[in-house]
């Protein structure tokens, strides 16, 4: 099992800037890939970013791609995303999900362990 805790949502302007992070807890994350999602009122569950479980491959979704980076930290069992240039339609829970892997994986059906979520409201 992991248990994963996401923290550093909160409330930006337009063109500002939050980094948001993943505590993963339970069995070791080192040997599982991790993303980002996010959901906004009335809208579908949708792929942010992705990586592998060494971090040496990243994915990102084109509406986020420039302007979002995926990290992880594997010795403090931590994923990041840093994200630059908010938009007002950035707005939204962000959750954290992981699975076993050594690949990156884009489906919410693929990811096994999700994060509680942490809310971002971008203000324009």
């Amino acid at each position: 099992q992991v248990q994963l805790v996401e923290s550093g949502g909160g409330l930006v302007q337009a063109g500002g800037s939050l980094r948001l992070s993943c505590a993963a807890s339970g069995r070791t994350s080192s040997t599982y890939a991790m993303g980002w999602f996010r959901q906004a009122p009335g809208n579908e569950r949708e792929f942010v970013a992705a990586i592998s479980a060494s971090g040496g491959i990243t994915r990102y979704a084109d509406s986020v791609k420039g302007r979002f980076t995926i990290s992880r930290d594997n010795a403090k069992n931590t994923m990041y995303l840093q994200m630059n240039s908010l938009k007002p339609e950035d707005t939204a829970v962000y959750y954290c999900a992981a699975r076993r892997g050594s690949s990156w994986y884009f489906k919410t059906y693929e990811y096994e362990y999700w994060g509680q979520g942490t809310q971002v409201t971008v203000s324009s």
